[in-house]
């Protein structure tokens, strides 16, 4: 398997699968899976056929004629292939010129199409089409692979076939004991009926052998690094009567929800732990997490160390930390004349604040002044020391790469406790929540006062009137004595180069590609706060008391336009996603999102947060011009239809994968995985962790299980991607 690919390939085919495909060994290559079988007993005979349908024929090509076109620049090839039953059709390619050489007359191929219509004539317009070699039909499927420029299926299928030929079966890295109680072909068997089915049971056995393989390397990974992971334990912050928590508690002004109380009492638990916590709190927009993760960091506190608030924006950040402090009222005001006598300080720190209130929150954050601290980005940085820090709660886990996430959980001699809060998971981790150790709590109830939000998708571009209905709805919201957001992509003012979003607020971090629907940038720049907001305040929402907020505002004029709408001395607010997190006022109930596709499905699901915080119904509005059956589409019907946010991101998994959860990437089409799949093999991984939990247990190093071993690396590889596999 670690035979370099140019012994029995030779040299020329071994530098075009290097090159092209990074498969530089026989062991990369047998584990380069064809993405599909060509059933040869499902094959059509020529005679047969019938307009419209899709047909796969085996034929010879009797005659190939390659001329000019006549109405644009290029060749056109026109084939005319013979089937054994003597059956003939006629197959256009255009750009035939890069085909002509391989359709030659007396070329046996499979060739697969739609069945169209022209000068009367059945035909196939530009087939796919994979060439025979002699005696190559007695097996009943074709295997087609993945395949770039200049290298194709074939190509690929053939060095398979004579690497095989040569390929000694490896050695079974998985236990016979596995292999037998859950009736798995030996891994020879497997790499060869994977590329070489005799039936559809010889492949689908294969491919849940290999299936096995990545879920068990995967889990063996996570379980050795759990091991070592003990070595570096938390430090243990069990309840204590009588201190912060319990003063807090008693002056509730509400009573905490069932849900909150039982979420509640499994993270007192793990806090009360050596082995660090790494649990995920899901609840939808205003369910209460931030109580439960203030009840969590007094807990820290108790116990003499300090909790850390991670949030991703300044706003929410100074919004987290006036919250926090005045739900903890005397007993946040430590050292002020009328702290409690066990009070706490909240110290909030951020990027903005002045060179002397900087130098101060360092100060109490160092020193062990501060037990809570509230920051964004600027708490990641080296420079900022803690005294003995217990917890990270990291809140909207969205809008921070997996390795800011996890910066903080390497200071100090111990290990911090990890709570992360979101109200939609990132694919991938939902995917950890399966393939890692994370735990999940989930506040399933919303608070009292909380009112329901409906969803609709306004295909503007299909529907331009349905826009106009869109502008007299916020007016009735308005007239009603509510208050509206209308939230743009871009801020404005720029030149509008590239893909327009440079100078978005931020950019949803679970989705890299936000607008893979555009036709190569042929799409109109995405909207912008500083051209929206005029056009409305002199049209169709002339009268209304208008404001706008973005990130590139100052610090203090953000915060003003934010107490106006708060105070409701506006209408309406235009603003980007600055707003998307934290800002609660109870009389918004109308949220127009402009050019929505441009957004990821967290912050779709955040900003419709924003509203239905009152008493009186949320309405929200999803703008669009991309037509039905795209991607974006599908995404934008998925967040109408639910308002769950581990349901959606189960939908986001189907339309996007789970993407590499070995790299740094959140989501999207990569994967370090081939076959392993979240959504399809939750029973098979489940099943691994308990194997490799057992064997782990009396092997920790795997010192005596070399296969295993080596399947690990393999499947997850480098010491650095093992690690990352532990981080939320």
């Amino acid at each position: 398997m670690d035979t370099p690919l140019d012994g029995p390939l030779g040299k020329k085919a071994a530098e075009a699968l290097a090159a092209r495909l990074d498969l530089h060994t026989v062991g990369d290559l047998v584990r380069h899976y064809p993405r599909r079988y060509v059933d040869r007993g499902k094959l059509t005979d020529i005679s047969g056929l019938e307009m419209g349908e899709h047909v796969t024929v085996v034929a010879k090509v009797e005659k190939a004629t390659l001329r000019e076109m006549r109405s644009r620049r290029g060749k056109l090839l026109n084939v005319v292939i013979r089937d054994d039953k003597g059956g003939r059709l006629s197959c256009t390619f255009f750009n035939g010129y890069k085909v002509s050489h391989v359709l030659t007359p007396g070329v046996r191929a499979l060739f697969s199409g739609k069945v169209g219509v022209f000068q009367s004539q059945l035909q196939l317009t530009h087939p796919e089409f994979e060439p025979l070699e002699e005696g190559e039909d007695i097996r009943p499927f074709v295997s087609v692979y993945p395949a770039v420029d200049k290298l194709n299926s074939w190509d690929i299928a053939r060095c398979v076939r004579q690497v095989l030929d040569l390929l000694d079966d490896p050695t079974d890295p998985l236990p016979e004991e596995i292999r037998r109680a859950e009736k798995l072909p030996e891994l020879g068997r497997a790499l060869r009926r994977i590329h070489l089915p005799e039936s559809e049971a010889d492949h689908h056995a294969a491919r849940a052998r290999l299936v096995w393989d990545e879920a068990l390397g995967v889990q063996l990974a996570l379980a050795v690094r759990r091991v070592h992971a003990a070595e570096r334990p938390a430090a243990a912050s069990p309840p204590r009567p009588g201190g912060i928590l319990d003063a807090f508690d008693a002056n509730l002004p509400f009573e905490l929800t069932a849900g909150q109380r039982a979420v509640g009492g499994e993270i007192a638990a793990d806090l009360a732990r050596e082995a660090p916590m790494n649990r995920l709190v899901q609840g939808d927009v205003g369910a209460g997490k931030t109580i439960v993760a203030l009840r969590a960091m007094l807990q820290v506190v108790d116990g003499g160390r300090q909790a850390a608030l991670l949030a991703p924006t300044e706003v929410l950040a100074a919004q987290h930390a006036r919250s926090l402090r005045g739900m903890l009222g005397p007993l946040g005001r430590a050292g002020e004349l009328d702290g409690a006598d066990d009070a706490t300080r909240v110290t909030l720190l951020t990027g903005s604040l002045g060179t002397a209130a900087r130098r101060q929150a360092m100060l109490d954050v160092q020193s062990g002044a501060a037990g809570i601290v509230v920051g964004t980005h600027a708490l990641i940085q080296d420079k900022v020391g803690f005294a003995d820090l217990g917890l990270v709660v990291v809140d909207e886990q969205h809008r921070f790469g997996v390795e800011q996430r996890d910066a903080l959980r390497g200071r100090g001699e111990r290990t911090p406790h990890m709570l992360v809060m979101t109200a939609t998971p990132i694919p991938r981790t939902v995917a950890m929540t399966v393939y890692g150790d994370l735990e999940v709590s989930a506040l399933t109830e919303l608070p009292r006062g909380r009112s329901p939000i409906s969803t609709t998708v306004v295909p503007a571009g299909e529907k331009p009137a349905w826009l106009d209905r869109v502008w007299q709805r916020i007016r009735e919201e308005v007239a009603g004595g509510h208050q509206c957001y209308v939230v743009c992509p871009r801020v404005g003012g720029d030149t509008g180069k590239g893909s327009g979003l440079e100078d978005a607020d931020l950019v949803d971090l679970d989705d890299p590609d936000i607008g893979a629907d555009a036709d190569d940038g042929a799409r109109r720049p995405p909207l912008a706060v500083l051209e929206v907001a005029p056009q409305l305040a002199e049209g169709p929402l002339a009268g209304l008391r208008m404001g706008i907020l973005h990130g590139k505002l100052p610090a203090d004029e953000k915060d003003a336009t934010m107490r106006s709408f708060e105070a409701g001395e506006l209408d309406v607010l235009v603003a980007t996603t600055v707003i998307e997190v934290g800002v609660d006022v109870p009389n918004s109930t109308g949220m127009i999102i402009l050019d929505a596709d441009r957004f990821g499905l967290s912050q779709l699901h955040q900003l419709r947060g924003r509203v239905g915080r009152g008493q009186a119904p949320g309405v929200c509005l999803l703008v669009t011009d991309m037509p039905a059956g795209t991607t974006a589409r599908e995404r934008l019907d998925a967040i109408a239809s639910t308002t769950d946010g581990f349901e959606l991101a189960r939908l986001d998994l189907e339309l996007r994968r789970e993407g590499d959860v070995l790299g740094a990437m959140q989501s999207g089409n990569r994967s370090t995985l081939k076959l392993l799949s979240l959504l399809r093999h939750e029973k098979v991984i489940e099943r691994a962790r308990g194997y490799a939990r057992d064997i782990v247990a009396r092997d920790p190093d795997l010192s005596e299980h070399p296969g295993l071993r080596t399947l690990a690396r393999q499947v997850v590889g480098d010491d650095e991607q093992a690690e990352y596999l532990s981080k939320v």
